[in-house]
């Protein structure tokens, strides 16, 4: 699968959306992935997962453990994995604290584990969850995600697969471009600002 038969895939879906666009980050841009339009559609969702499963064997070898953050992550983690013939496991936040593994997860000493998100923009969840695993036992050797929006500048102390990587911007509220400040802005996201 190509980056623009991935690309193609969102707009068939309706999930590749113009406009302005305040991001679970609270940066505002002009383009926002729908990605739940996408995982709505589990044809769709197989497709895609199938192929990002192909590109961690590719790099990493065999994974035994996909690990998510939730909730944006669950679905293509869990797809992932089941391609990958791994387990599928995620972090969730404590309520008003930090991403942590529950429901008795964890990544047991001699295992190898990737992170899986959905859609990149700054690393930032990513990053949490990979902090998250730090007492673990188990080695995480990297992260992979369906795309990443950040044209590579999105950071999260792992490698990091995509099977595409744009460089659609992002403006802080108080930096907008006159075009987007001229558009009201939409928060589709599911992550609370802080």
């Amino acid at each position: 699968m190509t980056p623009d038969q991935v690309l193609d895939e969102f707009r068939d879906a309706g999930a590749l959306l113009q406009g302005h666009f305040i991001l679970s980050s609270g940066l505002r841009s002009p383009v926002f992935l729908q990605k739940m339009a996408i995982f709505s559609e589990p044809a769709r969702t197989e497709r895609l997962c199938r192929q990002l499963a192909r590109v961690i064997e590719e790099r990493f070898g065999k994974i035994d453990i996909v690990v998510s953050p939730a909730i944006g992550g669950i679905v293509p983690g869990y797809e992932t994995a089941r391609h990958l013939g791994a387990r599928a496991i995620f972090v969730e936040r404590d309520p008003g604290g930090p991403f942590s593994l529950r429901r008795g997860f964890s990544i047991p000493a001699g295992t190898r584990a990737v992170i899986v998100e959905d859609i990149v923009t700054t690393g930032l969840s990513a990053r949490e969850c990979l902090a998250a695993l730090k007492d673990e036992p188990g080695e995480v050797i990297g992260a992979a995600c369906l795309i990443d929006r950040s044209g590579g500048r999105g950071e999260i102390g792992l490698p990091l697969l995509s099977l595409v990587s744009l460089d659609i911007p992002a403006y802080p509220a108080d930096a907008l471009p006159p075009e987007l400040a001229a558009i009201p802005p939409v928060k589709p996201g599911s992550r609370a600002i802080g």
